[in-house]
Order: C-alpha cells, then structure tokens, then sequence
C-alpha cells in the first residue's frame, strides 16, 4: 500500500535525522518481527499491558523479560481501533503453523490437518506414478519424521482431500437456509420471551427476599439492645440472615449468566451462519476460504476425515465422512 514503516514515517514525514543499522536500503519495506508485534498487540483493541519487563534487581540494573503470564493487562482503557472479532481471529491464525516447503508458496491446508490418531501434522508429499504423473499427497508427520511404530501412514492425496471437503462445505450450505429460519423463528417465538419473563420475575422475588432479609437483620440488633433476644441469638441469626442473603445474591448471579449464555450461544450461531453464508457460490477451495470457516481437518488411517467447523459449538461441532476414494 505504500505505507511507510516507522524508520521511513521519521525521515521522510518528520525530516527527521534518524537511522535504523537493520534497514540498509532505503525501501522502507515492513519485516517480518514487526507485523508479528503489531499483530499480536492488544492495544489495538483498547487494553493497555504493563509489566512486560522489570529491573533484574536493586543491585543488577539490567532489564530483563517478564513471562506473559506475569504481565499486568486492563481492559477497555481507550477506544478500540480494531474489531475484537478480527483481533481474535488475527491470533487464532499466528497459531496456525504456516511453514512454507522450497517452492515458497504457502498450501492452503498449511495448519489445518491433522493425524487423527496421534494428533501431530500432516505432511505434504510428492509423488510421481508409472505413467510420469507428479500428485501430492499428505503423511503423517510422525510416521514420516519419527518411527513407523509410532503410527501409521494416513495417506491421502491432495485432490481428494479437496473434494470432500468441498462437498462438504456445499452439504453444510444446502442446510444453511433452512437452519437460518429456524433461529428466527426461535428468537422471535413465545418460548424465548417466556424464557426472559420468568428469568426477571424470578430475579424480581429473590430481590425482594433480600430486602426482606435485611430488614429482619437491621432489627436484630434493636431486639438484642432491648434484651428480647440474648447476643448467642443475635449472633446466631445474624450469621443465618448473612448466609441467606449470600445464597439468594448466587441464585440472581446465576440467572443472570444464564441469561448471557443465551445470548451468546445466539449470537455465535448467527455468526456461524454469516461466515457459511459468504461462501453460499463456492466453487474452489482457497486459504480464505478455509481458514474462515474451519478449525481443523483430522485426517484418518481408513481415508476417514474429520472436519471441526469454527462456530459449531451448540451445532454438530464436527462432521465425519467417508471419503469415497
């Protein structure tokens, strides 16, 4: 796009005196370690992490790397400039191993599949057959790498692998329309609306049983001042009115993480349902593609395949299919 990175941004915007050892054309072009710190920084999304380095100590005034675990990070400390949705998904994809072989280019299953049985990567492979035909093929990497008595070979060759799972995806499609209406009949039905007014009416007794309760506490200390009831009494009812009043305050809790999880499971299914739809005219099969809407691939010693869709959690996380090859 032309952007200049932060050396260029200084010389040439802010005429600035500035040079950068590791840049020694003057194409001010972005490397790699750059865009990965960018890409993994969650200040775009409005946090703000401290404590990523400290003093070695009070005699040893060196810095030195804090684990991320120990890191000290707020939420939501300034507006966001990045969707948190494409943020996640930003660091689900610098997960992915994206290796790429001699060639350069990267396979659009870079990442994505897996040994069904021993759970590491699979491995690309070229073949050449009788007839001078050069195909690809995936390996399990243990079995390739390590020792045939760890696992088997899991073979599968690239164009297969490509036909079911576009097969796949356009039998997930034909289902899409018909799963789409269901969840609006859902939202908009009787059921979901009884569902709320039964959570409020609910949330609405319990805070009454509180207010109850609290006033039966505030008297507590008038009946023990004026001697109708002893301070074990007191005490002892005070300790019950507490313990009451704690459980009620769980139960609202509790209602109110239901409450939440409904409309998150909601809101994730339709978001399942807008991914699958971008793909409703899918021809071929490209990276974008796959990394949109699936997970992962496990790939099975009998030609089996398993594919674990993103977003399926209150769905059918994974379908299994037999390849026919």
């Amino acid at each position: 796009m032309g952007i200049l990175n932060p050396t260029g941004y200084k010389k040439k915007k802010l005429n600035q005196n500035y040079n950068n050892a590791m840049i020694i054309q003057e194409d001010y072009s972005w490397c790699p370690s750059t865009i990965r710190n960018i890409l993994k920084n969650d200040i775009y999304i409005g946090n703000i992490t401290q404590g990523k380095r400290r003093v070695k100590s009070y005699k040893v005034h060196k810095l030195e790397q804090v684990p991320e675990s120990e890191w000290i990070t707020v939420e939501n400390m300034h507006d966001s400039i990045i969707d948190k949705e494409l943020f996640e998904k930003a660091q689900a994809l610098r997960k992915v191993d994206t290796r790429v072989q001699n060639s350069g280019k990267l396979s659009i299953w870079a990442g994505i599949l897996k040994c069904a049985d021993c759970g590491h990567a699979m491995h690309k492979k070229y073949c050449r057959n009788a007839k001078g035909r050069v195909y690809e093929y995936y390996i399990c990497g243990t079995y390739r790498k390590k020792s045939n008595k760890l696992c088997t070979k899991h073979t599968l060759k690239v164009e297969e692998l490509e036909e079911v799972v576009l097969e796949t995806i356009k039998l997930h499609l034909e289902f899409l329309i018909d799963t789409e209406k269901l969840l609006e009949q859902i939202n908009k039905s009787n059921n979901k609306k009884l569902v709320n007014e039964n959570m409020k009416n609910i949330k609405n007794i319990k805070e009454k049983e509180i207010e109850k309760l609290s006033n039966l506490k505030k008297g507590l200390y008038e009946d023990w001042k004026n001697e109708y009831i002893t301070k074990e009494e007191y005490l002892e009812y005070k300790k019950k009115y507490e313990n009451d009043i704690k459980k009620i305050k769980e139960v609202i809790v509790n209602l109110e993480k239901q409450k939440n999880d409904i409309n998150k499971v909601e809101k994730k299914n339709n978001l399942w349902l807008e991914n699958f739809k971008k793909e409703k005219n899918i021809i071929n099969l490209d990276r974008d593609v796959i990394a949109e809407i699936i997970d992962y691939i496990e790939i099975h010693e009998n030609k089996k395949i398993t594919i674990h869709f993103k977003f399926m959690n209150e769905f059918d996380k994974s379908l299994e299919i037999e390849n026919k090859y």
